[in-house]
């Protein structure tokens, strides 16, 4: 049976270079390409991350679903109070609605997409 193998996932956003920034700071992803439309970052784990220009973007809500998130990210760090403090240093927000009982932690990047650090 064909199996398909996740290659990469691409975010919406108003401005390629600075969510990718973010990004590559977060993850220690480096860039693979770039135009003003789209950034592309690449590392180790065989999955890259793009971020693609939408005019008129709008960014989703969290915890709300008037904007849907529709997905969000989620990323392992071994110091989640030391990856916290990193991301919100790189322009991350951390919104008031934390479900999981401290299991994860949720952020929102830059262009407000949520993410979760987890520790498993």
């Amino acid at each position: 049976m064909p199996g398909a193998e996740l290659r990469g996932v691409t975010l919406d956003c108003a401005d390629p270079q600075k969510l990718a920034g973010f990004y590559g700071a977060l993850t220690g992803m480096r860039e693979l390409f770039s135009t003003d439309e789209f950034v592309a970052l690449t590392g180790d784990s065989g999955c890259d991350l793009g971020f693609q220009r939408v005019d008129g973007y709008r960014a989703p809500q969290w915890p709300g679903q008037d904007m849907p998130q529709q997905f969000h990210l989620d990323f392992r760090a071994d110091d989640l109070d030391a990856m916290e403090e990193l991301a919100l240093e790189l322009g991350a927000a951390k919104p008031d609605h934390q479900p999981g009982d401290g299991r994860w932690r949720v952020l929102l990047d830059p262009a407000g997409h949520p993410f979760c650090l987890t520790s498993s």
